[in-house]
């Protein structure tokens, strides 16, 4: 077994998962100003770091993405967010993508930039501390996208980026994102999820990324929010798995689903329907943000200086994810009281 792949199932064995904490400044400024509270760097660390102590933390999470602020900040306490995450047993991984921007190969698509030093920011978040890595490609469904240049093009530099990643000795998250966005139905999902996993995993055999040594981080299958058939948590959970189950090499050690605008229930409940049905050696698990923080961040707007709460929200949340990891999850125990 490589450290890489040691690395990997630390983060998603035993019931755990991932938090997302990796929103750029202007996302969390976004969700800040939503909730009434004064976006600054104060402000997003006292938030986080009431997550980051939480005993959620240290029973359901096995990784945690920062975005490189937050890897640079001090705790009230003292302590660098890296060693306060540490002290959990949580593994930390940085977003490394610097965002999206025109693809140049079709104007209209998106492609995600970042090759622009990221050695550099590689070395430096090793040293900090750092073990593994994200890197998100965004593909729109419509009536002319997407193009096959954009699903291309796109798993080209997800392969460039796992390649890189590997050579500093770290796990890098494989992201390809069909967006929910849209009026298609869950079968023109299933098509174009498939047709990128299939390119994507082409294009990493072809940079010999070994891919016992990645964890990958994709949509569910589920039907555009402006699709007038949408389709039950059974058909989600069964195209889901059959897409990945036909397009995943088995020596993939982790798929950790992000929620890709799922609320918190529906995302609880669509991991746990797939595991009730998962014949395989694969570990699906959970890599979300909004659907585990949510409720949290709400609360937290409105009582700030609740840490016990807040973090009892977050705990509630975090223990729902990993119950679905295994099919435990029901909805009939999904209730908190504060």
């Amino acid at each position: 077994m490589s450290e890489l792949n040691q690395i990997a199932l630390k983060i998603v064995s035993n019931g755990k998962g991932i938090l997302a904490a990796d929103e750029s400044t202007p996302s969390m400024d976004k969700k800040f100003n939503a909730i009434g509270v004064e976006p600054n760097p104060e402000n997003r660390l006292k938030y986080r770091e009431i997550l980051f102590t939480s005993n959620g933390m240290k029973d359901y999470i096995g990784g945690v993405i920062l975005f490189e602020e937050t890897l640079n900040q001090i705790s009230k306490s003292g302590l660098p967010i890296p060693q306060l995450i540490e002290n959990q047993g949580t593994i930390i991984g940085i977003k490394v993508d610097t965002g999206l921007k025109k693809n140049p190969e079709s104007p209209d698509e998106n492609i995600t930039s970042g090759f622009d030093g990221l050695e550099d920011r590689l070395k430096k978040s090793y040293e900090i501390g750092a073990r593994f890595t994200k890197w998100r490609a965004l593909i729109k469904i419509s009536d002319k996208f997407p193009t096959e240049v954009a699903i291309k093009s796109n798993a080209i530099d997800l392969a460039k980026y796992a390649s890189i990643v590997q050579n500093f000795n770290m796990v890098p998250i494989v992201e390809p994102e069909v967006l929910m966005e849209g009026d298609h139905d869950i079968n023109q999902c299933y098509e174009i999820t498939a047709r990128l996993l299939s390119e994507c995993f082409n294009q990493l055999k072809l940079q010999s990324v070994d891919l016992s040594g990645i964890l990958l981080k994709p949509n569910m299958v589920v039907p555009g929010i402006d699709c007038q058939n949408q389709s039950s948590t059974n058909e989600i959970a069964k195209m889901t798995f059959n897409c990945l189950k036909d397009n995943v090499p088995s020596e993939v050690p982790g798929i950790a689903f992000l929620s890709g605008g799922q609320s918190e229930i529906e995302s609880t409940r669509n991991l746990n329907e797939i595991n009730k049905i998962n014949d395989t050696n694969f570990i699906f698990t959970y890599s979300y943000g909004r659907a585990l923080q949510q409720s949290a961040l709400n609360y937290w707007g409105k009582n700030p200086d609740d840490i016990n709460n807040i973090q009892k929200i977050f705990n509630h949340r975090a223990k729902m994810n990993s119950l679905s990891t295994s099919g435990k999850w029901a909805e009939d125990i999904d209730k908190i009281n504060i």
